[in-house]
């Protein structure tokens, strides 16, 4: 006969798999995964990890973490190596805002990220989610970043034709010239772009395998996109917490 306790326990866990919403967004970059995250964090009450937030910060802070990451030249669409990442995300998950859940962009990156991804959420019983596949046409993409100017002084940003400044050329608050970031230019874009096609892309079959992945079409205007993200992710929810009873079920 199962000793009760047991179950009791067992079914705490399964609550606790099933009721933490742990997200992954994938797309390339400029598909629009941080505008849609952002909300997607104020809707669910979770914290966002952006791994370029994460390496920014670090290096701005010159810790340990961001003395590595300047060994590689991200600012030139390069990628930092899977074992640098993986030790920064396993780190900042187990931060205590991370409790409740949370929705990682820009990681995991390649089909060994991936593996220790599950393997780190494994060690802590829990599991992906869903996985959300933001897609966007490549011209569309680039002509975002190649069209946005940011203020040197005060960090504003804007766009020449979505959001262009009163005066062209020049901050709307302190009327600092704007500037191009680095990695706005567009060989950067089309190279970052490249790179996530080769390393990126395969995350798709990786994660559709295995019933995880819904699509969203980010060129459509923002609501839309996210009126798409809540359903994806509701969806995704219940079919999470059906993983969770039938794995339940099976535990007894």
């Amino acid at each position: 006969m199962p000793d009760p306790a047991r179950l009791s326990v067992d079914w705490r866990q399964a609550v606790r798999r099933s009721a933490r919403m742990i997200l992954v967004l994938l797309g390339p970059p400029g598909a629009g995964k941080g505008t849609q995250g952002a909300r997607i964090a104020v809707h669910y009450d979770i914290p966002t990890i952006s791994t370029g937030a994460l390496f920014r910060d670090a290096v701005q802070r010159g810790t340990k973490l961001g003395r590595t990451i300047q060994k590689y030249r991200i600012d030139k669409g390069e990628y930092v190596p899977d074992e640098v990442v993986v030790d920064a995300v396993k780190q900042r998950i187990a931060e205590p805002d991370c409790a409740a859940g949370f929705l990682v962009d820009g990681f995991p990156r390649t089909i060994p990220q991936a593996d220790a991804f599950d393997s780190m959420l494994t060690e802590q019983e829990l599991s992906v989610t869903g996985v959300l596949d933001f897609d966007a046409p490549i011209n569309d993409i680039v002509g975002r970043f190649s069209g946005r100017r940011v203020c040197p002084v005060d960090g504003s940003t804007y766009h020449v034709t979505v959001q262009p400044p009163i005066v062209a050329g020049l901050c709307d608050i302190c009327r600092t010239p704007l500037m191009i970031r680095p990695d706005d230019e567009d060989a950067v874009v089309r190279r970052r772009l490249e790179v996530y096609q080769e390393k990126t892309a395969p995350l798709r079959e990786y994660y559709h395998g295995r019933g995880l992945l819904r699509e969203v079409d980010a060129s459509a205007e923002p609501e839309t996109v996210f009126a798409q993200v809540i359903t994806a992710i509701e969806l995704l929810r219940a079919q999470s917490r059906e993983r969770s009873k039938q794995q339940d079920s099976q535990d007894r």
